[in-house]
C-alpha cells in the first residue's frame, strides 16, 4: 500500500468513479464529501472565498491498486487545509473505511512529514464532526510524531432524528412548538390565495430556479452580502450538479404564482441535510420559511428519511423545531 500526492486538475477528475465508490464505505459518509461537490468548490476556490492554493490530495491504494484512502487537502500560504474549507461546506473529513481510518492517518502523516510533501507550517483541518473518530487516531499520530496539536468546538450543528410519523414528531416537540408550527400551518392552508410548496426535479428549469432562489436569499442582508459574483455562480453550478446526481432537494414555497420561500437542501444518504433558505419579507406574517420547512420534515418522514440535519449554526428556529446539539471541530496540528 502506497501514499501518491495529486496536484494536477486531470489527476483529480479521473478519480471520480473510484472516489464516490469509497465514500459510500467510508467512516465519514456527508454529502460535501462527493467528488463532484469538491471538485467544483476547487475549481472556484469556494466561489472565491480563497485567493489562491495549490492541489495536495493524498490517496491510498492497495496491493490490488484499489483506492482505499483519500485526503482531501490543498496548500495555501503553508497551510495544508482540507478541500471545502471552510465557510461553505459544513462537514469536513477523511474518506477510507472505518475499519482503516487508523492505519491510513498514520500512513499519511508519515508522508506530510516527509520531503516528498511541499513545506508546510500548519495542517489545520476545519469542520469535522465531533463523532468522527478521525480526531482520536490524528491526536495519537501527531503525538508519536512530537508535532503540537490543539482541538476546539467551532458551532454546534442541531439535528433532527426522524420518528416514524409526523403526529409522533409532532407530539415528541415542546407544546408551545408544536403549536406554533401548527398554527403556521393553518394559517397558511386558510391564506386567501392558495399556498403550494413543490421540490425542483427539472434538469432544464435548476438554472432559473436557482436564480430565483438567489433573489429570495438577498433579502438578508448578510446573505446578500455573501453573495457575491462568483459565489452566487458557484452555488448554481453546485446545485446543477447535485440535481444530475440526484442528491438536491431544491424546494420552494408558492403563495399563488409568487415564490415565497425557498431551501436549498440535500437528500443523500437517507438523511436531508439544510443548506441555506431565502424568503420573501414581504410575507413574512405568513411564516414561510416555517411553513415550508415543516412541509419538508413532514415529507422527510413520509419518505422514510433517517435524519433532518439543520447542520452548523445555533438560530433559534432549529432547536424550536426540535433540533438537539452536535458539535463541529477544528484541529490544528502544527510542527
Amino acid at each position: 500500500m502506497t501514499i501518491r500526492l495529486i496536484q494536477t486538475d486531470p489527476d483529480f477528475l479521473d478519480l471520480k468513479d473510484e472516489w464516490n465508490t469509497l465514500l459510500n464505505d467510508s467512516a465519514s459518509h456527508v454529502p460535501f464529501l462527493r467528488h463532484e461537490y469538491l471538485y467544483s468548490w476547487w475549481k472556484t476556490l469556494g466561489g472565491g472565498e480563497w485567493e489562491h492554493g495549490s492541489l495536495t490530495i493524498l490517496i491510498e491504494r492497495d496491493k490490488n491498486n484499489k483506492l482505499i484512502g483519500i485526503a482531501p487537502l490543498f496548500l495555501v500560504d503553508q497551510q495544508v487545509m482540507f478541500l471545502g474549507t471552510v465557510e461553505i461546506s459544513d462537514y469536513l473529513d477523511l474518506i477510507t473505511a472505518q475499519d482503516h481510518l487508523e492505519e491510513f492517518i498514520e500512513a499519511i502523516f508519515d508522508f506530510l512529514t516527509s520531503n516528498e510533501f511541499p513545506e508546510w507550517q500548519y495542517l489545520i483541518l476545519d469542520n469535522l464532526l465531533e463523532q468522527s473518530p478521525t480526531p482520536q487516531y490524528i491526536k495519537k499520530k501527531t503525538k508519536d510524531l512530537g508535532l503540537i496539536y490543539s482541538q476546539q468546538v467551532i458551532q454546534p450543528a442541531p439535528y433532527l432524528t426522524l420518528p416514524k410519523t409526523w403526529n409522533e414528531y409532532l407530539t415528541d416537540l415542546e407544546d408551545r412548538y408544536r403549536q406554533e408550527i401548527e398554527r403556521k400551518i393553518r394559517k397558511a392552508e386558510g391564506y386567501f390565495l392558495p399556498v403550494n410548496w413543490y421540490i425542483v426535479k427539472d434538469e432544464k428549469t435548476i438554472h432559473p430556479e436557482m436564480e430565483n432562489f438567489l433573489e429570495l436569499m438577498r433579502n438578508n442582508p448578510d446573505k446578500n452580502e455573501f453573495l457575491s459574483a462568483a459565489m452566487s455562480q458557484h452555488l448554481i453550478s453546485l446545485a446543477e450538479i447535485a440535481l444530475i446526481e440526484g442528491w438536491l432537494q431544491l424546494a420552494f414555497l408558492t403563495v399563488g404564482d409568487l415564490k415565497v420561500a425557498g431551501y436549498l437542501n440535500f437528500d443523500f444518504g437517507n438523511k436531508i441535510w439544510v443548506y441555506n433558505s431565502g424568503i420573501n419579507p414581504l410575507f413574512e406574517n405568513l411564516s414561510p420559511g416555517w411553513v415550508l420547512l415543516s412541509y419538508l420534515i413532514q415529507w422527510s418522514i413520509e419518505a422514510g428519511k433517517s435524519e433532518f440535519d439543520f447542520m452548523r449554526g445555533d438560530e433559534a428556529y432549529k432547536y424550536q423545531f426540535g433540533g438537539i446539539n452536535k458539535n463541529v471541530l477544528q484541529l490544528k496540528i502544527s510542527k
